[in-house]
């Protein structure tokens, strides 16, 4: 007889449930200010302790303390602060004209602005960012038209990729923004490989690699941090780590004892963990990062803790799974509120101005909106012609498609 217990699985929990509040404890936080800066030409191994704290800049005062503290000046601040405001007025919006049946399909960034709008604004606009479905504050930092992106997401006949992208899943060229896919991952070695493309060529362009803590589960993650770090290609590693994965808890991903960014520590690669509500710290360890990897020093991972305030989209309802003021609790807190607070403290802002600022983002996106909608939406019946399906494929179209399409009628 085995003197052994039956072998057992552990089925990682969320540590709240609906009814129930949720314990952030398991959050590993560490006080604003106290975590070491190391050089950008620090060895990966010894990032160690960075992949396991958490880098803060603004404390809960609004004051900018510590080593991460960057030198911005106050009119950077303030744009960073205007472009979450219009990622926050952008999303309000768009969800409901989805409700309305303009458009299929939504997903917000509520309570993560600050992670695409800062680090868009660490980068160079050349640099290529390789976003999921939920970075619009990059589009929204680098200044793309709304229109645009609204004819995009209605689907209709000023719709720049005709129909054939699930709505949010932009593709802007111009502005560094690589086409969304669907496919989870896929994104995460298609900038590993852009970036190695890069350094093939001489150019001086790095790229930003974006993947949800959910989607670290996938193979292609690990196959990018292979070939980054093998390689020591001239990207960022993002890991938004916002706690759920539709209503999957991130520690079914594998954060529960650990963290993400240790997983790029055990690549190879130098790895910080950071507060993602936190602008000042996600622009400080995002130019840290492209310092790094332009200078020829290496990729760089990077965990942003941080809260999906919302639904995953507009076909999820969260309260099933989660308490329903979940995002309330969060001890990290609202982005923009955070970076609000610390201009008002340098007395370079006011609620009056906040007030202001929202009332003219919402008539800016409103007007955008009206703009795209005569254009159609998928309120008014607007539809492609089936016969676009083939075009737009190959530049000379092959002659079995041709028959395809004769054989189609259309």
């Amino acid at each position: 007889m085995s003197h052994y217990e039956p072998l057992r699985l552990h089925v990682p929990e969320p540590t709240g449930r609906p009814g129930q509040a949720t314990d952030f404890s398991y959050l590993l936080l560490s006080p604003a200010g106290e975590v070491r800066k190391p050089p950008i030409d620090v060895l990966p191994t010894d990032t160690r302790d960075l992949a396991y704290s958490l880098i803060r800049v603004l404390d809960d005062d609004g004051n900018a303390v510590g080593p991460w503290a960057p030198e911005l000046d106050i009119e950077t601040m303030r744009f960073g602060l205007r472009a979450m405001l219009k990622t926050r007025v952008f999303d309000a919006r768009m969800l409901i004209a989805q409700r309305q049946k303009k458009m299929s399909f939504y997903m917000q960034s509520l309570g993560e602005e600050a992670i695409g709008t800062a680090q868009a604004m660490a980068l160079n606009i050349d640099d290529m960012c390789f976003p999921t479905y939920r970075q619009q504050s990059i589009l929204m930092a680098r200044e793309v038209p709304l229109p645009g992106l609204i004819c995009q997401l209605m689907s209709n006949e000023r719709d720049p990729l005709k129909g054939r992208q699930l709505p949010v899943m932009y593709s802007i060229r111009d502005a560094g923004f690589f086409s969304i896919s669907g496919n989870l991952a896929t994104q995460y070695i298609q900038a590993v490989g852009w970036a190695m493309a890069s350094a093939i060529k001489g150019d001086t362009k790095i790229a930003s690699a974006w993947i949800g803590d959910g989607a670290t589960a996938e193979a292609d993650f690990d196959t990018a941090l292979t070939f980054a770090h093998v390689y020591q290609a001239p990207v960022i590693l993002n890991v938004v780590n916002n706690q759920w994965a539709i209503s999957t808890f991130q520690a079914i991903a594998g954060g529960e004892n650990s963290t993400f960014a240790a997983r790029g520590v055990g690549c190879g690669i130098a790895s910080l963990r950071v507060d993602g509500n936190d602008f000042l710290a996600v622009y400080a360890a995002s130019q840290w990062a492209a310092e790094r990897a332009r200078s020829n020093m290496g990729p760089a991972l990077i965990e942003w803790v941080t809260y999906r305030a919302g639904p995953h989209s507009t076909s999820d309802d969260p309260s099933k799974y989660r308490p329903a003021d979940d995002a309330t609790h969060f001890p990290l807190g609202d982005p923009i509120a955070r970076l609000k607070k610390h201009l008002i403290t340098l007395g370079a802002w006011s609620e009056q101005e906040h007030e202001n600022t929202l009332k003219e983002l919402e008539a800016f996106v409103i007007a955008a909106q009206k703009e795209a909608e005569q254009f159609g939406s998928m309120a008014s019946g607007h539809v492609f012609s089936p016969s676009e399906m083939f075009e737009d494929i190959y530049e000379h179209m092959p002659e079995h498609l041709r028959q395809q399409r004769q054989q189609s009628g259309i």
